[in-house]
């Protein structure tokens, strides 16, 4: 049954990499939209 304890490790390593970039990717976007509101408000 080793193997099905590695497999539930592995999913739970390649889920933690997507949720991780997916934040990134809307941290990034977040901060370009302030960014922008700030440039509209001049």
């Amino acid at each position: 049954m080793w193997y099905f304890a590695w497999i539930l490790g592995i999913l739970l390593a390649c889920s933690f990499g997507i949720i991780n970039g997916l934040w990134l990717e809307q941290l990034e976007t977040n901060e370009k939209d302030v960014q922008q509101a700030e440039n509209d408000e001049d």
